[in-house]
């Protein structure tokens, strides 16, 4: 875990981008691949998987999209991530990991408390926090640009 898959990045992606640029209308996943260059195959795939998970919360019709199930800094970025790694093949991430008695008895162990910590991490990380990072980086919010307030 310590190289995130592109699935995973996506999947935090695609909730930061909703959680930056939506104001009060559902983000369509057009828009989201717009901006982010997420490739759609992959970005609506995930989008389900976040909406199953309680994350996103999907909106149909023509006006349609998507829009955070919760205030987001009730959101983690490790729950995105648990959302895509429970989705992965266990049995590729287990082949990447040595099988000698070393390995099983010292490597593996190591390499789980290393993950715990990641874990941790992340679970630490709001998407309330990124939204921040991305407005003190400069980065315009769609929704910003949009706004009208002439009389």
């Amino acid at each position: 875990m310590l190289r995130p898959s592109k699935k995973m990045l996506f999947a935090i992606e695609a909730v930061l981008d909703i959680a930056y640029h939506a104001g009060g209308e559902p983000v369509q996943s057009r828009e989201i691949t717009r901006r982010q260059g997420i490739p759609r195959r992959y970005l609506e795939q995930t989008l389900q998987q976040l909406v199953r998970s309680g994350i996103l919360s999907g909106v149909r019709g023509p006006r349609g999209g998507y829009r955070l199930a919760r205030e987001r800094r009730r959101i983690s970025v490790g729950e995105s991530v648990r959302v895509v790694r429970a989705r992965e093949a266990p049995e590729e991430m287990e082949e990447e990991l040595p099988s000698s008695e070393l390995g099983r008895a010292v490597i593996r162990p190591m390499w789980g408390e290393l993950q715990e910590d990641i874990m941790k991490r992340l679970d630490g990380i709001s998407i309330d926090d990124l939204c921040m990072k991305s407005y003190r980086a400069g980065i315009v919010s769609e929704v910003a640009q949009k706004m009208d307030f002439t009389i």
